[in-house]
């Protein structure tokens, strides 16, 4: 499957509440999003045992090669990162789908992927419609806006213990300031968008509570989501 960039795709950098954590905003990615959309229909989608509310199914390797060439030139600029070779933890297609009744306390706060300051996640929107996007948060107690090796301790151990008292989050998706979290920054789910930040980020895709999430690509909140070392 080959992939190409759309003629008119458009790089934006964001620097994130006052940590200043590096955004990365592409916008008009593919060249022709609606191939990649078909064959995400084609794919077998299955739950996940991690903390995904959904189903997940592998994308294409082409599109990692494509992601490899289009963010190799930027990282450094970016992310303060040496350009080199991509390897991809995970790569998937993913459809959120769980009802915000069922999910657990971490998962009706905002969360990190890795303490990594290296380890790069991007989410590459695929919807059309009012399905969200992707808010990156602030942690009021601790004042953290990223966890890595040093805060990881201290804000985990300060989380179990916000778990057991009367700001616990109310059921459902985030959306929003609560208690316990402050949003200092929010994008838009736009169709053929792609956003990239690092994975030790406190951030949280924006769900909404009020509505049925189909299991179906061509009509739920499909996004491809991939993680990214590089070594250089």
């Amino acid at each position: 499957m080959l992939l190409a960039r759309h003629p008119d795709i458009r790089i934006t950098r964001q620097l994130v509440g006052r940590e200043g954590a590096p955004l990365l905003v592409i916008d008009n990615l593919l060249a022709d999003p609606e191939r990649m959309l078909r064959k995400a229909a084609t794919r077998h989608y299955v739950k996940q045992s991690s903390m995904f509310p959904g189903i997940r199914a592998p994308a294409p390797v082409s599109y990692q090669s494509f992601l490899e060439a289009t963010l190799n030139p930027l990282l450094r600029e970016c992310f303060d990162l040496a350009p080199g070779r991509f390897v991809f933890p995970m790569c998937h297609f993913s459809l959120v789908t769980q009802p915000p009744a069922t999910l657990h306390f971490l998962q009706r706060v905002p969360h990190i992927d890795s303490v990594s300051s290296g380890g790069l996640a991007t989410v590459h929107y695929l919807f059309r419609g009012a399905w969200g996007g992707t808010d990156f948060y602030r942690h009021r107690h601790t004042g953290f806006e990223y966890v890595d090796e040093s805060r990881h301790a201290a804000y985990f151990e300060r989380l179990a213990q916000e778990s057991d008292k009367d700001a616990m989050p109310r059921v459902g998706y985030i959306d929003g300031d609560t208690p316990l979290f402050e949003r200092v920054a929010s994008v838009e789910g736009v169709f053929n968008r792609l956003i990239v930040y690092r994975r030790n980020a406190l951030h949280s895709g924006r769900i909404g509570n009020d509505r049925v999430l189909p299991s179906d690509p061509m009509q739920g909140r499909l996004s491809i989501n991939a993680f990214i070392d590089v070594v250089t």
